[in-house]
């Protein structure tokens, strides 16, 4: 049956409305109603803002960053030369001549807080983040995040004098943020966006979280949050290269929810179709095609075993965030001191980063953000009609103005991965079409006329 349907999904077929706006198969079962899903692909504008990622510059900003020695949260914050103080003011100018180019549209903050003694963090320790925001010039307060951390460690994470570099971990993940503002500075988008480089990774997700935590209580509209953390190595540790792979690590049941609600999710299948998987879903449909040049491994998982990032931040606050790391991590490279042992090289050093690799993880996440931003916003309020028993399906959701080229119920069978099908329902708000609830998975998805069409909303029985 899969090859069956497989064979199908070669056909583009078309989707007709009934009298009683029903939308009718035009094919018997398989396969159902709707077009195949074709990816989207990058428009010219997008096109541009990739081709000037510059591996050259990721390389600059790695070294420099490795060049302050430590940038262990406890080191110090007002040296010139060494320390995670003279790292945060050197981004922060950084960033702020990205802005200058913006024409207004850019600004750039270090909002910080005196984070009281922890079991990482003996003393009260100031945590500052950089943040870079290219307002939206339509929808200001629909919000999407870039990040990585600039704090690093060695073997002991209390250990704030040795050299701890940072290259991979993550300098990678600050210079696919720094890089991706600067290339899109000077570009309108419709939405914000925010390129977050943040501290207090190491010693417990500080920086992300008081980032989090204030963009929630500030009622702020994040739909999306890209993590990018070990994104600077495409060689394994016994030496074999992945130069084209990006791994994705997606959450499943909201960490917000109530057990009632994961209940609910449950009840209808819905685990897999959080808003953080959708996110993952709409990365991989962008993200990979030709100018990008890589494969987004989606992982359907909130992080590696043992492991934790930025992303589960804001996760915690209900936003949809997901994390990328590199294909196949070394770990003599990471949170070691650096030293030679038998002939083996530990420590995080720039020797070991793919800088072309870092330029192209940085082009997926500017693919995702660009797409997400001059997209309409997911929508909102999607409801599936459960009042009565029907082998049709009836689907509302609130109207959005942004939603100018109208809107798409896709669809998928239920162990698919990706969505595979759509269905164009033009510029309405509750729909009825010929696919039974009980047998699939749907969705809805915002077009705008620009041909941008938003990440895809799960409706809830209604």
């Amino acid at each position: 049956m899969r090859a069956f349907s497989s064979l199908f999904a070669l056909c583009v077929l078309a989707a007709t409305v009934s009298s009683q706006s029903v939308f009718d198969p035009v094919t018997p079962w398989p396969p159902g109603p709707g077009n195949v899903l074709i990816p989207q692909a990058p428009n010219p504008e997008l096109v541009q803002i990739l081709s000037k990622v510059d591996p050259n510059r990721v390389k600059a900003i790695i070294e420099k960053l490795v060049s302050f020695g430590t940038r262990n949260t406890l080191s110090s914050q007002t040296d010139p030369k060494r320390g995670i103080g003279a790292a945060r003011d050197w981004i922060a100018a950084e960033m702020r001549s990205f802005a200058a180019a913006s024409n207004g549209r850019m600004t750039v903050d270090v909002p910080s807080y005196v984070q009281q003694p922890t079991s990482r963090i003996p003393n009260a320790t100031v945590i500052s983040n950089i943040v870079a925001t290219l307002k939206g010039s339509k929808e200001p307060n629909r919000v999407y995040v870039v990040s990585g951390h600039y704090d690093s460690r060695v073997t002991d994470v209390l250990n704030f004098i040795d050299d701890a570099p940072g290259a991979d971990d993550d300098g990678s993940g600050v210079a696919v943020s720094m890089e991706l503002a600067r290339v899109m500075a000077t570009h309108d988008s419709a939405a914000t966006i925010m390129f977050a480089v943040v501290a207090g990774e190491e010693q417990g997700l500080f920086g992300s979280n008081f980032m989090a935590t204030t963009l929630a209580q500030n009622k702020v509209d994040v739909q999306g949050m890209l993590d990018n953390d070990i994104v600077g190595s495409s060689t394994a540790d016994d030496g074999t290269k992945d130069p084209t792979d990006i791994r994705l690590f997606v959450s499943g049941l909201p960490q917000n929810n109530t057990a009632q609600q994961n209940l609910n999710l449950a009840s209808i299948g819905g685990e897999n179709d959080s808003p953080s998987h959708q996110l993952g879903r709409f990365v991989a449909e962008v993200s990979q095609n030709i100018v990008t040049g890589m494969n987004v491994r989606t992982i359907y998982r909130p992080d590696r075993f043992l492991r934790g990032g930025d992303h589960l931040s804001f996760l915690q606050q209900g936003y949809p965030a997901v994390r990328f790391t590199e294909p196949h991590e070394n770990f003599a490279h990471q949170h070691q001191d650096v030293r030679v042992v038998n002939g083996v090289q530990f420590g995080d050093l720039p020797e070991f980063v793919d800088f072309d690799f870092t330029a192209r993880v940085a082009k997926v996440n500017g693919a995702a953000l660009w797409s997400m931003a001059q997209a309409p916003g997911t929508p909102k309020s999607v409801f599936i009609d459960t009042a009565q028993l029907t082998n049709n399906s009836t689907l509302r959701w609130d109207a959005d103005v942004h939603a100018d080229g109208g809107y798409e119920i896709v669809w998928r069978e239920t162990d698919e991965p990706q969505w595979s099908r759509v269905i164009p329902v033009g510029n309405v708000n509750t729909v009825t079409v010929n696919l039974s609830k009980d047998n699939v998975q749907m969705g809805v998805r915002a077009v705008g006329k620009n041909g941008f069409k938003s990440p895809v909303a799960f409706p809830f029985p209604g």
